[in-house]
């Protein structure tokens, strides 16, 4: 069975509803992240989805509503541990590596004085100790690497595909992921308009997870169809790559007072099974 958790499925526009990009998908007793947008942190422990318990986080692209949370997740992770956890896996395109130096970097990075603190001071080391860790204690690593498109990684019971999207490139490369179990595969495409790289990649799996910016007639006359995907052509990739089900996210804010219409346009293309990307639900196939 795959299991994803709706973190975040919004765009950089706040609502009380969804804001920003994450997800969690559940492998084995642990958990895969994909992208650490706005209060990801949070929401992972409102689904009652412990920092500790991710062990890969995977970057679609990094504009902000994708990884402003990442700084948060880090710190987070490291003020649960008990040092016996395993090192953290970050992978995503440029710049991936040298985020993770800005933010947590030895003496440069923007947060190393709070690593220096929790490390040393009396009342962290009391804190540490009090649920579990033993002393000293130390600096968590934090492996993060840059990835191009057609890479893959592999972990103990999945693999995972990497392509490369078209959304706002020169300035940022974005990639689509595919996660390949024994119980299925998933796609998510990230930020992007149709384009044939992620027809290719999603081909014949199971749940596509798409972004739907907004419907086709909002985006005429426009630049959004030069980066983003609406809900028509959402309707149209999912009927070109055979998926069983499609996932509905990146919502403009307003989107969920037109849910019916919106629904109604992606099944202009696509018939089969439609969900809709709520934040702090969790979706099953």
């Amino acid at each position: 069975m795959i299991s994803l958790q709706i973190l975040c499925s919004g765009t950089p526009t706040p609502s009380e509803i969804r804001w920003g990009s994450a997800y969690a998908l559940k492998m084995g007793d642990g958990w895969l992240m994909f992208d650490c947008g706005p209060a990801a942190t949070y929401k992972l422990i409102k689904s009652g989805i412990s920092p500790l318990n991710v062990s890969h986080l995977f970057f679609t692209h990094h504009h902000s509503d994708h990884d402003a949370d990442y700084a948060c997740f880090l710190l987070s992770r490291f003020d649960m541990s008990i040092g016996k956890e395993p090192d953290l896996k970050v992978y995503g395109p440029p710049p991936t590596r040298t985020l993770t130096e800005k933010l947590i970097g030895e003496k440069e990075g923007a947060y190393w004085h709070d690593f220096v603190a929790r490390t040393n001071h009396p009342l962290s080391l009391w804190a540490y100790q009090n649920r579990g860790g033993n002393l000293p204690r130390k600096i968590p690593k934090v492996h993060a690497t840059d990835i191009e498109s057609g890479e893959s990684i592999n972990g103990p019971d999945w693999t995972i595909e990497s392509s490369r999207v078209e959304h706002v490139q020169p300035y940022l490369d974005s990639l689509a992921y595919r996660v390949n179990t024994d119980n299925g595969s998933i796609v998510f495409s990230g930020d992007t308009r149709p384009c044939q790289s992620l027809v290719e990649l999603a081909e014949g799996c199971d749940v596509l997870v798409m972004e739907c910016i907004r419907l086709e007639k909002e985006m005429a006359d426009n630049a959004t169809a030069l980066s983003e995907s609406s809900a028509l052509a959402a309707g149209q990739i999912a009927k070109e790559t055979g998926v069983k089900m499609l996932i509905l996210t990146h919502q403009a804010h307003y989107l969920d007072e037109s849910k019916k219409e919106v629904i109604e346009e992606v099944q202009k293309n696509y018939k089969g099974r439609i969900e809709w990307a709520d934040e702090a639900t969790l979706i099953t196939y």
